[in-house]
């Protein structure tokens, strides 16, 4: 099982494919699993790199308190450790952050940025934001992970036909560690780096589902404020877009990685 020690935290990882290192970040509650149609598409002209990030998958999980800046130092030793200088780096919804707080911090290790479904900030502004992680935290802490995991497949795979993609969703999210799902989910809130936006130079593109939780509206509003940023709106999508749409994720950014490479 190919592991590497990274600040104390031991990360499970995989690698497949020769060419241009390309990291896959995966979201909160995810693992490596869940990039599958990625590498298969990705690995024939790349190095594909996937892991699980801590307090995820096969991947240590320490105890807390976890923090979107642990997360991205651990992402860059995990680069260090396998050699590599600069990658194009993908992230969704947490794994987002986690590379948006990567571009900030080790500019020179991502080549290029993509971000899916995420932002550059979780800061609870509403009242309707506070209460979805309130019932998050209440779901998890009285119900456990299968019944979170069972909400949250009703509103990420909607249609019948996707009973297949519900039903593995929810196996693999029954997985999850409680506490260290709890450490991570804390470690988004209030985090920001809306102000730093204007020093990721490096090209980015940002893919935005048409249905994801937040609006496109936020997508475009952030990517306005980066220097070198295109935005692909994934239409009839929700959050779980690289599971929900693959082809149609894939195709967007074989399409801006070859503009880069």
């Amino acid at each position: 099982m190919p592991r590497v020690r990274c600040n104390g935290t031991s990360l499970y990882y995989e690698t497949r494919g020769a060419g241009q290192p390309l990291v896959f970040i995966h979201g909160l509650g995810s693992s490596t699993r869940d990039w599958e149609r990625q590498v298969s598409a990705f690995s024939k002209g790349y190095r594909v790199v996937t892991f699980d990030l801590r307090g995820h998958g096969l991947s240590d999980k320490p105890s807390g308190p976890y923090s979107m800046v642990a997360f991205a130092a651990d992402t860059f030793g995990l680069l260090k450790a396998l050699g590599i200088d600069a990658a194009h780096v993908v992230g969704l919804s947490l794994g987002g952050c986690v590379a948006f707080q990567l571009a900030v911090d080790a500019p020179r290790a991502v080549k290029t940025l993509t971000i899916v479904n995420s932002a550059p900030e979780f800061v609870l502004r509403t009242f309707r934001s506070k209460l979805a992680i309130w019932q998050r935290f209440a779901i998890v802490r009285l119900l456990g992970m299968r019944k979170m995991g069972e909400v949250l497949s009703k509103r990420l795979f909607i249609k019948p036909e996707q009973d297949a993609l519900r039903k593995r969703f929810v196996a693999r999210w029954a997985e999850n560690d409680r506490r260290a799902y709890l450490d991570s989910l804390r470690s988004m809130i209030g985090w920001s780096v809306s102000e730093r936006l204007g020093e990721i130079k490096c090209p980015t593109l940002v893919i935005a589902a048409d249905q994801d939780y937040t609006p496109v509206s936020l997508k475009q509003a952030y990517a306005a404020q980066l220097p070198q940023a295109e935005l692909v709106i994934i239409a009839d999508s929700h959050h779980a877009t690289p599971m929900e749409r693959p082809e149609e994720l894939n195709l967007a950014l074989h399409a801006f990685l070859a503009q880069h490479s």
